[in-house]
């Protein structure tokens, strides 16, 4: 679940980083700011994220977007979308669709948002069969987009 630190507001990003032992640094505050620019449902890897930032003259190194990533993803900012293929992507964090899944095309990349009161439902089910107390439920379904599907039958 991600914590509710309010998300435009530099002031309080700065309390949090602080209360861990960081600065934060202009890099930090670039990466942020592109996740609000873009909002919720945006799906970027490392190197999209760098890109994108270079693309707007904003000089931040690939190693830093990386570290960064993961620094805003522990401290519940970001959501980290790990791939079966190695890849990551990140999104915003969102309170309001915390228990929301992923349509991954394994060719492209290409990610699409759902939500599923079914897949909620039996993953309440499992959790409680088991004992256990269910934290958030996430499904990652694998599949081809329409653009890949089509050019793997041309």
């Amino acid at each position: 679940m991600p914590l509710q630190t309010p998300r435009a507001q530099p002031s309080a990003l700065r309390t949090s980083l602080h209360d861990r032992g960081q600065r934060l640094t202009p890099q930090r505050q670039r990466v942020l700011a592109l996740f609000e620019r873009i909002g919720e449902g945006s799906h970027l890897s490392a190197e999209e994220v760098h890109q994108r930032l270079l693309r707007s003259s904003e000089r931040v190194s690939l190693a830093t977007v990386y570290r960064t990533l993961r620094l805003l993803s522990s401290m519940g900012l970001l959501q980290e979308l790990e791939l079966p293929e190695g890849g990551r992507r990140f999104e915003l964090a969102s309170d309001a669709h915390p228990d929301h899944h992923h349509l991954v095309c394994v060719r492209c990349g290409r990610t699409e948002e759902f939500e599923s009161g079914a897949v909620l439902t039996a993953g309440e089910a499992a959790a409680g069969q088991h004992g256990f107390r269910l934290l958030e439920c996430v499904l990652n379904v694998r599949a081809l987009c329409p653009a890949c599907a089509a050019a793997e039958q041309a």
